[in-house]
Parts: C-alpha cells; sequence; structure tokens
C-alpha cells in the first residue's frame, strides 16, 4: 500500500479526480492515516501544496489532517507552518478554511505551538477570525486555543490583539465558533494581562450561561468559574449554577488569580 501510495502522490495530476478524491479521503481511516505517517509520506504532501492546483490543495490539507491525528512531527520537519501560514490568506476560502483546520490539528504537541510562535502565524490566525465563512473564522479561534496554551503563545496572541477580535464571536450564530472563542479567551485570561482584560467583559461571558449549545454554556462557566475571577464566581453561586464552598473563598483558591 505504502508503494501505491507513494506512486500516486508523486502522479497526483495525472489522475482523474475521482481517483485522487479517494486517495485523499483515505487517511480518515486510522490504519491508512498510520500507514501513510509510518511510510514517511506526510512530507510529500506538504511540498504538493506548493504546486498543485486549487482542488488538489484542498484534498491534499483534509489528508494532512487526518495524518496529523496521528502524528505530527515529520509534517513539522519539513516545513509545513510556514506553507500553511501562506496558505491561510489564499483567495479561496476552501483552501483558508483546510488550511486553519491544519494548524489547529498540528498545534496539539507542543512542538507545534512553538513552530506557530516562531512562524509568527497569529496575526494570520486573528484575521481570519473576521473572515465571512463561520467555518473558517471556527477553525482560526480553534488554532488560537490550541497555540495558546504556551506562555510565548498566549502574550503573541495577545500582542496580535487577539482578545478583541475574540470577543465577539462570543455570540457568533455558529456554536462551534462560539465554543472556541470562549475557550481561546480562557486560555489568554491565564495571562494576567489577559485576565485584567477580560474582567471587563464578564456580562458577555454571563450572557452565554444560556447558550443554547450545553457545551457552550460549560465553557462560558469554566470561563467565568476558574478564569476570570472573584466576582464572577460569586455571581454563579447567587444563581445556584455553582455550590457555595464551605470556607470562604479567595483568589489564593484559584491558581490563576494566584
Amino acid at each position: 500500500m505504502a508503494a501505491a501510495t507513494r506512486f500516486v502522490l508523486n502522479n497526483v495530476s495525472d489522475f482523474p479526480d475521482a481517483l485522487t478524491s479517494c486517495l485523499v479521503k483515505l487517511p480518515f481511516v486510522l490504519a491508512v492515516a498510520v500507514g501513510i505517517v509510518e511510510s514517511g509520506l506526510v512530507s510529500s504532501l506538504v511540498q504538493k501544496l506548493k504546486t498543485e492546483k486549487e482542488d488538489i490543495q484542498e484534498l491534499i490539507l483534509d489528508t494532512l489532517t487526518g495524518c496529523l491525528r496521528v502524528e505530527a512531527f515529520e509534517a513539522l520537519a519539513t516545513g509545513s507552518v510556514a506553507i500553511l501560514k501562506e496558505k491561510l490568506r489564499d483567495p479561496s476560502r476552501a483552501i483558508r478554511c483546510k488550511a486553519a483546520q491544519v494548524l489547529m490539528a498540528i498545534s496539539v504537541p507542543l512542538e507545534g505551538k512553538n513552530m506557530v510562535f516562531k512562524e509568527n502565524v497569529f496575526p494570520d490566525l486573528v484575521t481570519l477570525l473576521e473572515d465571512e465563512d463561520a467555518e473558517v473564522r471556527a477553525n482560526a479561534a480553534g488554532a488560537i486555543m490550541n497555540s495558546a496554551v504556551t506562555t510565548q503563545g498566549k502574550y503573541a496572541a495577545i500582542n496580535a490583539e487577539a482578545i478583541e477580535y475574540l470577543l465577539p464571536l462570543i455570540h457568533d450564530d455558529k456554536s462551534k465558533v462560539r465554543l472556541y472563542a470562549i475557550k481561546a479567551l480562557t486560555m489568554l485570561s491565564e495571562a494576567p494581562e489577559g485576565r485584567t482584560t477580560l474582567l471587563k467583559h464578564v456580562p458577555e461571558f454571563r450572557k452565554q450561561l444560556k447558550d443554547s449549545s450545553e457545551t457552550v454554556q460549560r465553557a462560558a462557566q469554566i470561563a467565568i468559574q476558574k478564569r476570570i475571577g472573584n466576582e464572577a464566581r460569586h455571581f454563579l453561586i447567587k444563581m445556584n449554577l455553582i455550590s457555595s464552598p464551605k470556607k470562604s473563598w479567595s483568589p489564593k483558591d484559584t491558581s490563576v488569580m494566584g
């Protein structure tokens, strides 16, 4: 299978669309994704993004997302983040969307988070938070959410004005956008500067406690209870959304607020 896959990758433009589509959808089967990764074919996929036509690029990006669920190190070693950064600026909505999705996957391991920081991808991700397409906005917020786990990532996102562009998205029409925006803001609130800014917007998070999506509700509760501050925690207790602690609560009880 590895030899056949390698042959098709090397001659991808010569194959009918149906065959190419079939090939690229295979990685979503875990065993095939593992086979591609173990055969060292991920680097070939990454390089193809530079030369293939738009529809093939879309399929390659889908394939990379599947492979990155298995292993990200080969993709990182082939300069994929720099290539994906360029794709975030592509005029094609589909390319932008899928590139952001791959970046969300590649930034799960620490090495990926560090590479996103090194390649200064945050400004491009922040720009996509205003994209007309909801799926693009969701994937961009998700990539920021994953990449901002590290301290350097948090400050890079904050300096790129991510908070200002994420805040409107907690009221987005698409629940996936709302969820990732809230989670990304929760991550940025771990930095003192981020928490100071977000304390002013506690009422916006409160509104999402009644969101139509239970997942978004839980994310908003976590953002208020564990990240944003004392005043917000007391609000949740008053509304019987969380139980009152046996002892008097103080900021020292929450590591982020310490």
